[in-house]
Order: C-alpha cells, then structure tokens, then sequence
C-alpha cells in the first residue's frame, strides 16, 4: 500500500475513533449512539476504511459485527495511536505544570502493606499537587491486562519467574528474603534464636497452598527438610495477615521489606529465624515501546530510590 497516496491522506483521526467505537459496542447502531452520530455515518466511515485498505475489517452478522483478522490489527494501531496522543497531551500538562495531573499506578495488596506507601510519599513530597489512582493488580498471578488495556501507566510488584510477556518489559527493583515474623508481645519476641523447626506447632497464617507465594513458602520448609506446617488461617489479604500476627498468638512468613514496613504501622517483630534463601522480586512492569508520561518516570525514580534504601536497609531480627 502506498502510504502518502492511499493511506495518510485518507485515513483521519476520526475514521479509527469510529473503528475503536464500532470494535468496543460490537455493533454500528451502538457505536452510532455512544458517539452521537448518524447510524449511516458509521456505516459509511467503516465501508471507507475497507475501500481504502483493500480489507474487510468487520465481519457483519445479524448480532452485529465482529472484528477480521485484519481489523484487529488496524484496531490495535488505533489504540496506540490514541495512546501516545494522550501521553503527549499529559506530557503538555506537565511541561505547563509539573506539579499537576493525574497518574494510575497497579500494585497488588502485599506491595500496599510494604514499600509502597514509602514510595507514594516520596513522590507526592515532591510533587503534592499530583494525585495518584492506586489500583489492585495481583502480577504475581499474571494479572497484565489493566496494564495492557492503559488503565494504568505500570504495574508495581511481584516479578513472574520465568517473565515470559513479549509485549511487557520488566526492570527488577528488589530482590529480597523471606523473613519469620510474630507480633511484637508474642513469646517468640524476646528469643535471641529461633529454629524454624521449632515453630512448626504454632498457630500460622499462611496463602492458600496453591496459590504461588503459597507455593514459594512450601519450598521454604522443604528447603529447611520440614514439611509445611499445618494452618490456622489460610489467606492471600496481607492486611489480615499481618493484623491476626500482631495480636501475637500467630506468627508467618513474609517478605522482609513487608515486615519491616508493617513493624511499626501494626506492631510485627521479624523473628531471629534462619530461613533458607528463597529471594522474593519486585519489578516495574510497563508496556514495551510505549512512551511513558513524565508523571510515571518520576513515580519509577522514587520507586527505584526507595528500593535502593530498602536494599541496604539490614534486617533486625530479634
């Protein structure tokens, strides 16, 4: 196809928001209403866009219509295209004022009972008039697709081993131990060494066993020659975890910058526990080739600050 002769003179910003409206309802009659024009201009527009292109890109039946193979490539060029418009309008906004705009960060639960509340007032010291959309997304069980879909600018969190997403690109934050933790008032808390074989008949709150931090801290045990512990409380919420080991009749296992975040917000005491070295990574997760806003580059610089001081930060145990 010949770009400047059939392609960039006839095809107009409007012709793919049509395309993305008539993708998005599954029908010309729905598109038509959300965009508030005419059923034949849709029609039209979509008929155009074949004659131009030489393809058909909808596949119409009594229903409505559904994409080709063909239209879901010119669908996806159309989100891209639409997205690197609205980075370049925010990236107009920030040079106005950079203490301005809005951010949506994805992060899941764990990562919000640890490093990240670090990380947000880091950013938000700098930058107060910014306001930041917070937005629950568990990488750690491959949950990509807010990322993809732009409904957040990146994700914060557990790194998937082995990364395996062609279109995402990963930059590794930490890469930290697992550490035994207790409440603060527990009888655990006053000990100067503990064998972990030792507190295999405490009360424990754990992740379901077959869930994948279930699954690292089963190897814990069997890397020690135990046998994973029976449960009192099987769980993925951080917030109940670390709420039932503060009240110090439990005691858990949890990544060292969660405990040591969540020490002093809800009393945990990292137990003095050699426990065998399986290391647990935080990495930022974005989309490739896609140009970040200059919100989420200054919101990755104080991630990476904060990771960098959570690094050399040692671990008080004991």
């Amino acid at each position: 196809m010949d770009w400047s002769d059939r392609i960039g003179r006839r095809i107009r910003l409007r012709d793919l928001h049509i395309l993305l409206a008539v993708a998005e309802q599954g029908s010309m009659t729905k598109a038509s209403a959300k965009l508030a024009i005419s059923h034949p201009v849709v029609s039209k527009t979509i008929s155009e866009l074949e004659q131009t292109l030489g393809v058909q890109l909808f596949d119409r039946n009594s229903q409505g219509v559904e994409l080709t193979t063909y239209g879901r490539a010119l669908l996806k060029c159309g989100v891209n295209v639409f997205d690197e418009m609205r980075q370049g309008l925010k990236q107009i906004e920030f040079l106005a004022d950079p203490n301005s705009g809005e951010l949506a960060v994805g992060c899941p639960e764990i990562l919000i009972a640890g490093m990240l509340p670090e990380i947000v007032e880091h950013f938000l010291r700098q930058y107060p008039g910014v306001r930041l959309r917070i937005i629950h997304a568990d990488t750690g069980l491959m949950q990509f697709d807010q990322l993809r879909e732009r409904k957040v600018e990146l994700l914060i969190g557990r790194m998937p081993r082995p990364f395996l997403e062609d279109d995402l690109v990963s930059e590794q934050l930490l890469d930290e131990p697992f550490v035994a933790v207790g409440g603060i008032h527990s009888r655990w808390a006053r000990r100067r060494r503990i064998e972990l074989s030792e507190l295999v008949d405490e009360s424990w709150v754990l992740p379901p066993p077959d869930s994948v931090p279930g699954l690292q801290i089963a190897e814990i045990f069997h890397a020690d020659g135990l046998a994973p512990p029976p449960v009192s409380v099987l769980t993925l919420s951080v917030q109940l975890t670390t709420t039932l080991i503060a009240t110090g009749r439990f005691v858990g296992i949890l990544p060292s910058s969660v405990a040591q975040f969540s020490a002093q917000r809800v009393g945990l005491k990292v137990l003095p526990v050699k426990v065998p070295a399986l290391r647990y990574s935080v990495a930022i997760i974005t989309v490739k080739n896609r140009t970040p806003s200059p919100l989420a580059k200054l919101f990755i610089d104080s991630a990476r600050a904060i990771a960098k001081a959570t690094s050399v930060r040692p671990i008080r145990r004991g």
